[in-house]
C-alpha cells in the first residue's frame, strides 16, 4: 500500500465576502486519480478546492477553498505521504486586500491590485527526499506538440518534479483528454485519447512504479 496524496478542483480568491478569483477546473481529474488510487488499494488523502462533483468512497478528503488552505492542507498531508499528485488547479493570483461584506458598485473604472500565490507543488518537491511529486501542466497545441511538450519539460526541471503530466488540449471541466508523461529521466510517454477515468489509472501506475523504483534502492 502506497500513501498517496492528490490535489484536485480549482481555488477561490475571494475578493470581497461574495466576488472572487477563481477557474474553471471541475476537479474531475483530481477525482479520477483520487478513484484510481482507491481502487489499487492505495491509501489516499485528496485535498479538494470548491467543486461540485462528488468526491469518490474511501478516500479521505480534506476541502479547502483558497490557494493558501489548499497548501496548508497538502503541506501537512505530505508530511505522512509516499506520493504526491498535484492536478489542483491553484488560482496565480490572490487580492493583496480582501474587502468585508460586498461594496456597491462603482461608477468607472478601477484597479485591483494583486499579489502571486504559493507554487505549492514546487513547495512540496524542494522538501520530498524520496517521495515522489507529480505535477500537471494545462498546454495548449496552438504552436504544436512539441512547443507543448517543451513547456511541459520546462515545468518539470524548474520545480524539480519526478513526473509532469501535459495535457494536450484544453479540456478543463471535460470527461475525456489526452496526455503525454513527461519524465525526468528524458522519457516523454504518450497516452491515447482516454476518459480520465482510464487516464488517471494509466497515470497512478506511473506514479507508484516511480516511487517503488525509488525506493528499492
Amino acid at each position: 500500500m502506497v500513501s498517496i496524496l492528490i490535489t484536485a478542483g480549482p481555488t477561490r480568491e475571494y475578493l470581497d465576502d461574495v466576488r472572487f478569483l477563481s477557474n474553471g477546473s471541475s476537479g474531475r481529474m483530481g477525482c479520477a486519480l483520487a478513484a484510481a488510487a482507491a481502487a489499487a488499494g492505495h491509501l489516499v488523502t485528496l485535498v479538494l478546492g470548491p467543486v461540485e462533483v462528488t468526491p469518490p468512497p474511501n478516500v479521505r478528503v480534506v476541502p479547502v477553498v483558497s490557494a493558501l488552505e489548499m497548501q496548508a492542507a497538502a503541506n501537512e498531508a505530505f508530511a505522512h505521504a509516499d506520493v504526491c499528485i498535484a492536478a489542483a488547479a491553484v488560482a496565480d493570483w490572490r487580492p493583496a486586500e480582501r474587502a468585508r461584506g460586498k461594496p456597491a458598485r462603482q461608477a468607472g473604472e478601477t484597479t485591483l491590485r494583486l499579489i502571486p500565490n504559493p507554487d505549492i507543488v514546487a513547495g512540496l518537491a524542494a522538501v520530498r527526499g524520496r517521495r515522489v511529486v507529480v505535477g500537471f501542466a494545462l498546454e495548449s497545441l496552438t504552436s504544436g506538440m512539441a512547443a507543448a511538450i517543451a513547456r511541459g519539460r520546462d515545468k518539470l526541471r524548474r520545480k524539480q518534479l519526478d513526473l509532469v503530466v501535459v495535457n494536450l488540449h484544453d479540456t478543463i471541466g471535460s470527461a475525456e483528454a489526452e496526455f503525454v508523461l513527461c519524465h525526468a529521466d528524458g522519457r516523454d510517454e504518450a497516452l491515447p485519447r482516454l476518459d480520465k477515468n482510464a487516464a488517471a489509472a494509466r497515470i497512478v501506475a506511473a506514479a507508484e512504479h516511480l516511487w517503488r523504483t525509488r525506493t528499492s534502492t
